[in-house]
């Protein structure tokens, strides 16, 4: 179900923030509390904006508008490629290039360009090149490859964009935003959720976090289109005490002190 309950929520653990230092003053509506030097984000909030979220993607994909999913740091690579590929979305989860959105026109040249080397018996081939050339052509191509293997197909720019971790992906919001195209993005509590226009206040360094609310968007896309609802499992659910776990539990950081 793309809905997102609060029980699923504290059971991946979406509710620990960074440590107290790293805060960022415009978060203060979505924190709960403080325990052991850390922010504890309300989930009650994370609820209420996924929700809102979820709502805005529903439309967009009624409209027949694409998505694009960006998660390029370590934790969020996997899930966000296969959760894109699931409901038939773009995705980069490869380093940002710069001018993806806001230089598209030459994005389109490099995937044109890939798709040439990619042709088989295409004319880059020739009987006439040497070994060398050849080589050199096939790095080339496998540099493109994997440069733009979540967005070869995309003709135009996205309607829409879902970024984990807004503080990582700072390049990505930007040219979005300069192109005015509406951005969802998990925001934890080092992040100013004010650049974002669908913020959703979670713990963005979760593995189980990120996958339950990526999969929720997946399922929502996947419901509107109409697509097969098969999703992977989301590991670890909330044992029955789950909602004792920000009063009693042992508090962790989203990522250690430097």
């Amino acid at each position: 179900m793309a809905d997102v309950k609060f029980e699923d929520l504290i059971g991946t653990g979406a509710h620990f923030g960074h440590v107290t230092r790293k805060w960022h003053p415009n978060y203060k509506p979505y924190i709960l509390m403080e325990k052991n030097g850390v922010h504890i984000i309300n989930l009650q909030e994370t609820v209420n904006a996924m929700n809102k979220a979820i709502n805005f993607i529903k439309d967009v994909v009624t409209k027949n508008g694409e998505i694009l999913f960006v998660g390029t740091k370590k934790q969020a690579r996997d899930i966000v490629q296969e959760e894109a590929d699931r409901c038939r979305m773009f995705y980069i989860v490869e380093r940002w290039l710069g001018g993806t959105l806001t230089n598209f026109s030459t994005i389109k040249k490099s995937i044109k360009r890939l798709k040439l080397l990619e042709k088989e018996g295409s004319s880059l081939y020739n009987s006439t090149i040497t070994k060398k050339e050849t080589q050199m052509l096939n790095r080339e191509r496998i540099k493109l490859a994997d440069q733009h293997r979540g967005i070869k197909d995309m003709r135009r720019l996205p309607d829409a964009v879902i970024v984990v971790d807004a503080n990582y992906e700072e390049t990505a919001i930007k040219e979005a935003k300069s192109l005015d195209i509406p951005v969802v993005a998990i925001v934890d509590t080092n992040t100013d959720p004010l650049i974002i226009d669908y913020p959703i206040p979670a713990n963005d360094d979760s593995i189980r976090t990120i996958q339950l609310i990526m999969s929720s968007f997946s399922d929502i896309i996947n419901q509107v289109k109409g697509f097969e609802k098969d999703k992977p499992d989301v590991d670890g659910a909330p044992s029955d005490d789950a909602k004792e776990a920000v009063d009693t539990g042992s508090v962790q950081a989203s990522e250690e002190e430097e």
